[in-house]
């Protein structure tokens, strides 16, 4: 597979960590250059980090992926300093865990605008440059909930739901300019943000069935993944720079479980 990303400048929003932080380590390795966004004002010591580590070229910015004033002007500055995007991958997410019927609003209203608001603002403006140059790659992070809702969680599947649907369109509305446009289904990745569904989704099923210690739960849906293991942000990155490669250029429109086989559809 190509693994020389040269001269590729790779936009990726959720960079601060997790799997967007393993993202972003895999195309620095692979030489691209790179635009780390976050929220998080983690995101300069991670792009630091990466720097030092491979010599990369890379922009960090802190970008608000709801706000579309900021999303223009994150695309501006990638285009300005680059000249070029080549891939951009979505990748910026947010979870709430709780019952539905105790579910404030705005949790709800702010899962949606992150994530998926957020990736169709960011779909919208990197398109914008790919278009002119006649070629590109749209990533979109969606999630095992995209394929299949869990218990406390209907806003966040009804986002990643949403992310498919968004892939799927602009698949359809982009081919004919030359870019491609999938999205990735990941299940139980190593992340804060694991940690954090571990604890507060123990915390609830401990109310209602029995008690949950610290990873303990973790465990136990770990123990019904066929490969018996949780993901690595690396095999995430894996399945992403195969999506931007040449390698697969014809591919669009698809989502992709990367999961150890725990969702086979």
């Amino acid at each position: 597979m190509q693994r020389n990303f040269s001269g590729k400048t790779v936009v990726i929003t959720g960079a601060c960590r997790g799997i967007g932080a393993g993202i972003a380590e895999r195309f620095a390795e692979d030489g691209a250059r790179l635009v780390m966004v976050s929220n998080d004002a983690r995101v300069f010591a991670t792009a630091e980090t990466l720097q030092g580590k491979y010599g990369s070229e890379i922009l960090a910015l802190q970008v608000d992926v709801t706000d579309e004033t900021q999303v223009q002007s994150l695309y501006q500055q990638a285009a300005e300093r680059f000249d070029s995007i080549d891939v951009s991958i979505q990748n910026a997410g947010v979870i709430t865990i709780d019952y539905f019927d105790k579910m404030p609003k705005a949790d709800f209203e702010k899962i949606l605008a992150v994530n998926t608001t957020g990736v169709w603002l960011c779909c919208r403006e990197a398109a914008k440059y790919m278009v002119k140059q006649g070629s590109g790659s749209l990533i979109n992070t969606s999630s095992g909930q995209g394929r299949q809702g869990f218990i406390y969680t209907p806003h966040y599947a009804a986002s990643k739901m949403g992310v498919i649907g968004i892939t799927q369109s602009l698949a359809h509305e982009l081919a004919p300019c030359g870019i491609t446009v999938n999205a990735l289904c990941p299940g139980i990745i190593e992340s804060e943000m694991w940690d954090y569904n571990d604890r507060v989704w123990g915390e609830i099923l401990s109310t209602d069935e029995k008690r949950y210690g610290k990873g303990e739960l973790m465990a136990e849906w770990v123990g019904n993944i066929p490969m018996k293991r949780a993901g690595k942000p690396q095999d995430v990155a894996g399945l992403v720079a195969f999506l931007a490669s040449d390698d697969a250029r014809y591919i669009t429109g698809q989502a992709i479980n990367v999961d150890g086989g725990l969702i086979m559809s």
